[in-house]
């Protein structure tokens, strides 16, 4: 096979990168037959514009989640190269795509604990560093400078990028090591733009419990305050007259005194 695919790319020599590779990988548990990794796998490269070429569909089970390795000749049949201008982007869309149409489970997000790093080349592995170190940090910065400290005592690098010769940010990277990532190469949500959005929102959201507890706190003691008030004071001389007098079934003194004299005028 290896032979076929290096005897057709000599109809174009000069072709540095003769070869596409991707990784078709399902969720773990994803209950998928053969012939459906199949179907997805050609629909996958056709999209892509790898129609009249040669192609490879490798399945691996060495893993949890079931995957293939998809390898195709960037020269056709025709000796026409197929293009790969943003074909990572694209290949990323067609995936989502697909995930879709055929109702296959969604990640959505990445997943660290289902991430395989010892099968990853250095490049690879550091990316996935950097992107669990900003996740871990990301909600607990202050701002941008914050966050810079606690990846750089992780050994990461935060780089700037400006507009010009201006203060206005423009793009970040990150630098572990030998190897240097722009931020939306670890994650889309982690450009420049995206993190000054989270960061400010993170920022406002504390703002918004730390002022709601605040207010929780006044009304409590209000309340305390205003029941301790009624259970100590004094009343008030409008209190005082409104209070029903106190009745007994006794006659008052001077009427009894009366009574008596009444009783002995007539004796």
């Amino acid at each position: 096979m290896a032979a076929d695919f290096e005897e057709q790319r000599w109809l174009n020599p000069n072709l540095k990168r003769p070869v596409f590779h991707a990784i078709l990988a399902y969720y773990p548990g994803e209950e998928i037959t053969d012939e459906k990794m199949i179907q997805i796998a050609k629909e996958y490269l056709e999209q892509l514009g790898f129609k009249n070429t040669q192609y490879a569909i490798v399945k691996h089970s060495d893993r949890k989640h079931p995957h293939v390795h998809v390898v195709a000749n960037r020269v056709d049949n025709e000796g026409k190269t197929v293009k790969d201008n943003w074909l990572g982007l694209r290949g990323k869309k067609v995936a989502q795509q697909l995930t879709l149409k055929h109702k296959l489970i969604v990640a959505q997000k990445k997943n660290l604990a289902l991430t395989h790093l010892e099968r990853m080349n250095e490049y690879e592995a550091n990316r996935y560093k950097i992107y669990q170190a900003i996740l871990d940090y990301l909600p607990k910065a202050k701002n941008l400078a914050d966050l810079e400290q606690k990846l750089q005592r992780q050994g990461i690098e935060t780089l700037y990028k400006y507009k010009g010769q201006t203060e206005e940010l423009q793009g970040v990277s990150f630098k572990i090591g030998k190897f240097k990532y722009k931020g939306s190469e670890i994650d889309r949500q982690f450009s420049i733009k995206n993190l000054e959005k989270t960061i400010g929102q993170n920022l406002a959201m504390k703002q918004e419990n730390r002022q709601s507890l605040q207010l929780r706190e006044r009304q409590q003691k209000t309340i305390s305050a205003m029941l301790e008030m009624k259970h100590s004071r004094r009343p008030t001389i409008l209190e005082e007259l409104m209070r029903p007098e106190q009745t007994n079934n006794y006659p008052p003194h001077e009427l009894l005194q009366k009574k008596r004299k009444q009783k002995r005028h007539h004796l």
